[in-house]
Formats: structure tokens, C-alpha cells, sequence
């Protein structure tokens, strides 16, 4: 067993200690309600690991990653769905929330899907996939993410308490837009510039790639804040901790699994590239330059 797959085997039991520590505070400090029933938030917490754990066995029997961010996809709605029809009511909030979380993940999962099956592969797994211990750490991990950004919009629907649309859901309607059209865009500006022939063997600094190195990162991370801010006044006590859903999101995707990962095989393949270095000099990493 290398350095590697011990670290992922001693991931693994932490990843499931936090997960279960925010299924803990999306069901309000118990697991069960008060009828003796797992809670909504709960079961919802429970059924995106099993999911990831489901579609592991035949991608890892398989070795493949194509079916990675569509299961992530799917996974989304399906919970977010679960949590809507066996929440206590179904108020115009969590219809809001509802919504929202599956126009993104619809939108996201359908691209993701689409470009990994022109390109054929994901290079982020081409070291982890012949492991049991890396690659099934890594669909783990998946389950703790869903768990992650969904935390506060779950919370909310899967919460007794319905309050009417107020100046939360309108400013965090607004904030979800904003994300949700900058990780759009620069979604579709890469893809436009990686289907040009001549843009064969470079890099993108055009567009919204121009002001972030990672623009969509940056719009996932807004539009997060948007549904915490839609689901603030349906939450108490414990719940509140779902808040932090956008903090730990910006954590993984910008120390963890997201541009580091992706620095990094810039970093080979372009690094000592006049250009190139002058686009990481020039160019912030997350919060897009105004100017």
C-alpha cells in the first residue's frame, strides 16, 4: 500500500465522521423525529453516500470515470427531491429551493456528461482508478460534496417550518442567478474555445477566463450563498450549522479537489510558457478582476 492509498484509507472514516456530523445538524441535532422516523435531512444524507458507493463497483469493475459527475448529477436531484416530497409541507420556499437545485444540477450534470463523452476520459482519475482504496475514496468523497453544497437548500425543505417568501429569498434568488450564470457561461466560452481546431494544445484566457483562472468555480461558489440565503429564516438551532454549506464548498474546490488538482496539470503542461506564466501573474485564481 503506497503513501497515497494509506491516505485515502485514513480519509475515508473522516469524510464519513463529517458527513455525519452535518447530517446531525441538517436534522436539527437527531437523526430521528419525534414519531421515531429517520429525518428527511437524514435519509437524504444516507442515500447520496449509497449512490456514490452503488456506482463505484461497476466503474472501479469497469475502470471508468465516465459515469462519474453524471451519477453526482443525478444524485442531486434524486435527494433534493426525496427531501421535498417527504418534508412536513411543501411551502413556496422549498419549492424555490427545489427548483433552483435542479435546474443547477440538470444543467451542470447534462455538460459534464456531454464533455466527457466527446473527450473519452478524465484525467483527474487516470492515477486513482486502478485502485480500490483512491478511487472508491473518491466517489466517497462525491457523497460528502453532495452533502456539503446541498446542506443549507436540504435543510430547508426538509424543515417544518414554511415561511412565506420574503427579502431573503429575493436576495438570494438574485445571488443564485448571478453564480449561476457565470458558471454558465464560462462553461459554454471553454467549450466554444476547445471546439475551435486551432485552439488545439492551448490555453483559454479569453472571456470570463480573461478576469478568473477558474470563473466557474468562482459562479459555483455564488450561487451556493444564494440558496444558504433563501434557506436562512426556515432554520433553528442546529441547522443553522448548514450554513456553512458555501464556506466548505470554496474549501474543497479551491484547496482539495477542484484547482489544485487543475493548477496543477496547467502547471505541466504549459508552465514555462511565456504566456502562460504571464496569465497566472496577471490573472486571480478565483474572484474575477472588474478592470
Amino acid at each position: 500500500m503506497n503513501k497515497e492509498e494509506k491516505s485515502s484509507l485514513l480519509g475515508i472514516p473522516l469524510i464519513l465522521l463529517v458527513g455525519l456530523a452535518f447530517a446531525l445538524a441538517g436534522s436539527n441535532g437527531s437523526l430521528q423525529t419525534s414519531s421515531g422516523e429517520f429525518h428527511p435531512f437524514a435519509i437524504a444524507v444516507g442515500i447520496a453516500f449509497a449512490l456514490q458507493w452503488l456506482a463505484f463497483v461497476p466503474a472501479f469493475i469497469w475502470q471508468t470515470e465516465r459515469y462519474f459527475d453524471l451519477v453526482g448529477s443525478l444524485s442531486y436531484i434524486s435527494v433534493t427531491l426525496l427531501a421535498y416530497l417527504t418534508a412536513a409541507s411543501q411551502g413556496p420556499r422549498s419549492t424555490l429551493l427545489l427548483a433552483l437545485i435542479l435546474i443547477w444540477a440538470g444543467r451542470l450534470g447534462w455538460f459534464l456528461f456531454s464533455r466527457i463523452h466527446k473527450s473519452g476520459k478524465d484525467g483527474r482519475f487516470d492515477a486513482m482508478k486502478p485502485s480500490f482504496i483512491r478511487f472508491g475514496a473518491a466517489w466517497t468523497l462525491q457523497g460528502l460534496w453532495i452533502t456539503f453544497t446541498a446542506a443549507a437548500g436540504l435543510a430547508s425543505i426538509a424543515s417544518p417550518r414554511a415561511p412565506e417568501l420574503d427579502g431573503f429569498a429575493i436576495a438570494g434568488g438574485l445571488v443564485w442567478l448571478a453564480g449561476f450564470s457565470v458558471e454558465a457561461i464560462a462553461d459554454w466560452q471553454k467549450k466554444r474555445f476547445k471546439s475551435d481546431p486551432k485552439n488545439e494544445g492551448r490555453f483559454i484566457q479569453e472571456g470570463l477566463w480573461s478576469r478568473s483562472r477558474h470563473p466557474n468555480y468562482f459562479g459555483e461558489i455564488v450561487l451556493w450563498s444564494g440558496i444558504a440565503l433563501i434557506a436562512f429564516p426556515s432554520l433553528e438551532g442546529w441547522e443553522h450549522g448548514t450554513l456553512l454549506s458555501p464556506v466548505f464548498v470554496a474549501i474543497l474546490l479551491c484547496k482539495v479537489s477542484g484547482i489544485p488538482l487543475l493548477e496543477e496539470r496547467s502547471d505541466k503542461k504549459w508552465g514555462g510558457q511565456e504566456d502562460y506564466e504571464n496569465y497566472k501573474r496577471n490573472t486571480p485564481m478565483l474572484v474575477p478582476k472588474l478592470w
